[in-house]
């Protein structure tokens, strides 16, 4: 279904598009009027993406080919942020890996730190420079529940994640008094491209557990609409979200540890 644009269009932009929650948002917001920015490493499905929503909402959309993992890749994307007039930054980039600390490769630990942690906060900082003098626009920066505890067997990703909960929660208070939300999105499992990537099996979590896209999307941009600091997609993650917090560190600990034991470790970020 096309929509009007006989106004001028606002433009967001999502990194990690090519594929998951990423091409979700582009999806969904190019169907509510956006025009986008679309980030991610593989060229080929941001070009299929592009045209897909262009002619089926008449958005425009440019592509931008970078790893955010890279000072190169994160360069190119802030540049982008500081020059046009963004009204939405989704920062849905991201990827876990899975398995002892000690066996897994630093190198691709590292990898992950650059992409969960110093990519995000480089980016928000590029749009916050943008929107704060005009006293208006959105950051959404993608977290998980995994950012309530320590995931024995997921540490690096649970520790990245805590990282981006604690930042967006400090950015939020100071960003809303100069007209921009900044809101932490907090999905639990959700089936996209990225539990293949992390390696992880569906059948170790309870059907109750999961949770739809289109459930995140929503909660997401209600959120960030509704000026709230923290988004937490389904009535079981934000228990689990609440209980944590409660409950003895050792508990929390020991409890996700059992559940992630035993796994193998992840691939490449999308």
């Amino acid at each position: 279904m096309a929509t009007d644009r006989n106004k001028k269009a606002r433009t967001a932009l999502v990194t990690g598009a090519s594929a998951g929650l990423g091409e979700a948002f582009a999806r969904r917001l190019a169907r509510r009027g956006h025009d986008l920015i679309l980030v991610a490493r593989r060229r080929d499905r941001l070009d299929a993406l592009a045209t897909d929503l262009a002619a089926t909402h008449s958005a425009t959309v440019d592509v931008i080919e970078a790893d955010l993992s890279t000072d190169a890749g994160v360069s190119l994307v802030e540049e982008r942020l500081r020059s046009d007039e963004i009204d939405l930054l989704v920062n849905n980039a991201g990827f876990g890996t899975i398995g002892a600390f000690v066996d897994l490769p630093l190198d691709r630990e590292l990898e992950q730190l650059d992409l969960n942690v110093r990519a995000l906060m480089r980016l928000t900082h590029a749009a916050l420079t943008s929107m704060t003098p005009r006293k208006r626009g959105a950051i959404i920066n993608v977290a998980s529940t995994a950012a309530f505890q320590p995931i024995p067997n997921n540490a690096t990703y649970s520790a990245s994640k805590a990282f981006v909960l604690h930042f967006s929660e400090a950015v939020h208070e100071e960003a809303k008094k100069r007209g921009v939300t900044v809101t932490c999105l907090c999905p639990g499992p959700v089936r996209t491209e990225f539990q293949e990537v992390a390696g992880l099996e569906d059948n170790r979590i309870p059907a109750m557990a999961w949770t739809s896209v289109d459930t995140v999307i929503d909660t997401a941009l209600s959120a960030a609409r509704a000026g709230r600091a923290i988004a937490v997609p389904g009535a079981l993650n934000i228990a689990t979200a609440a209980t944590t917090r409660m409950m003895p560190r050792f508990l929390v600990r020991r409890i996700a540890g059992a559940f992630f034991q035993d796994r193998g470790s992840g691939g490449s970020p999308p």
